[in-house]
């Protein structure tokens, strides 16, 4: 044990092989040297790789720079929450490369599920765990109806826009709708509750319709901003770009030899690229990695309900609320329903400032990126061993040894960079 931790700590400072020589393969003169195969990976992974920003055709407002600052405000506003202490900063906090460092994400209450990071998130064609929401401006609305998160209905939304943010909103979305004021500021469709449904049912009709109108247009300018929230380059990035320049002095300035042997076993013997790939190192999808569920919490079926959920969303691509055409909205019509498939699956989050955001996992049942490693090479075992049971599992990692998981904890060290919004 003693002997282990003593190799993290040289490790994580770059002097294992400078003290011990010929230890592991990190000191092969030649952990520097890519081959063609292998720098197409890199470079595939490399931030510069990254295209332009997607435009959201399903809200015409999310390049808006009006929708932006509005949206940040909104971002920020705790008056948008039952007890006037939660905003969506309060999850999504701006110095923490906005996400809240807790197992569980707590806003009113505490929830089942931990907070997502956010950056890069506009490249994401589902949002949250489960991906319940197929767009950054449904997801914004959620949690503000949610009683766990902002426990606030549309309605006081509505009347908090027209007491604070007319000329806001009246510059992006055109002229606010005036409403009667003697509806419940407590009405919102809730099948939770009939009480307050019932409250909602007795607005008119055409104010329902307005007041939803209102909602929408909240979590499309949320969105306007949350799409500006972006990963910057990381010592990774900086690594790769000298590696394709052919500049060997410049690159070593950025990986050290240690961190280097991490990358080469991201790529290749443990098989990490398989699900996070790409400039976010994410591929977006969902898969069940055989995760034990968070003790005290009832089993969490994951995308296996999320699929129900975004088809049956009020606020989806294909919601009169939507802003997109009729070809618009392909991955929503062509979704994978089947649920026994994605049954226990989460979404694979960013590796970007992954060694930030302690703990891990959708419900935080790891503390700490060693213990997160520990699991994957025990579950790969499992798997090859055929010891593997429960809910099938998406494992698929080459046989890493402790030594090699120091080395990939290393490397991801290198990931981390400010993360930057308008």
């Amino acid at each position: 044990m003693i002997k282990t931790m003593f190799k993290k700590i040289l490790i994580s400072t770059g002097l294992l092989i400078y003290l011990f020589p010929g230890i592991s393969y990190a000191a092969h003169p030649d952990v520097h040297t890519w081959t063609s195969e292998e720098k197409e990976f890199l470079q595939s992974l490399w931030l510069g790789s990254l295209p332009p920003l997607p435009d959201d055709p399903s809200n015409a407002y999310d390049t808006k720079p009006g929708a932006v600052s509005f949206g940040k405000k909104l971002f920020s506003d705790e008056r948008l929450s039952a007890n006037g202490k939660v905003s969506c900063a309060t999850c999504h906090i701006p110095e923490k490369t906005f996400t809240d460092n807790l197992p569980l994400a707590h806003g009113i209450e505490d929830t089942t599920r931990r907070s997502m990071p956010l950056a890069g998130m506009a490249y994401s064609p589902w949002q949250f765990w489960d991906g319940r929401a197929d767009s950054l401006w449904s997801q914004a609305l959620g949690p503000i109806e949610n009683p766990l998160e902002h426990g606030i209905s549309r309605t006081k939304c509505a009347i908090i826009i027209h007491q604070f943010y007319r000329e806001e909103y009246e510059t992006v979305f055109g002229p606010v709708p005036e409403l009667d004021e003697k509806y419940s500021d407590k009405a919102r469709p809730a099948t939770d509750n009939q009480e307050i449904h019932a409250l909602w049912n007795a607005i008119d009709t055409k104010d329902r319709q307005a007041i939803s109108i209102f909602f929408a247009n909240i979590g499309k300018a949320i969105a306007a901003f949350v799409r500006t929230i972006m990963p910057s380059a990381a010592p990774f990035d900086s690594y790769v770009q000298a590696i394709l320049n052919n500049d060997l002095d410049e690159a070593v300035k950025h990986l050290n030899p240690d961190q280097a042997f991490g990358l080469k076993l991201f790529i290749g013997k443990a098989k990490c690229i398989n699900c996070h790939n790409g400039p976010l190192f994410t591929n977006n999808d969902f898969h069940n990695v055989g995760v034990p569920d968070r003790k005290g919490l009832k089993r969490d079926v994951g995308r296996a309900a999320g699929i129900t959920q975004v088809m049956a969303n009020e606020f989806n691509c294909l919601s009169s609320h939507s802003d997109a055409g009729p070809g618009d909205c392909a991955e929503l019509q062509y979704i994978d329903t089947d649920t026994t498939k994605y049954l226990g699956a989460f979404k694979t989050p960013s590796l970007r400032n992954v060694v930030d955001r302690p703990p891990y996992m959708h419900a935080g049942q790891f503390k700490t990126i060693t213990e997160v490693l520990h699991f994957y090479q025990q579950e790969a075992k499992k798997r090859t061993s055929g010891k593997n049971k429960g809910f099938a599992t998406d494992i698929i990692h080459g046989e890493l040894t402790d030594e090699d998981l120091l080395y990939l904890e290393s490397f991801l060290g290198s990931l981390s960079a400010p993360v930057q919004s308008q």
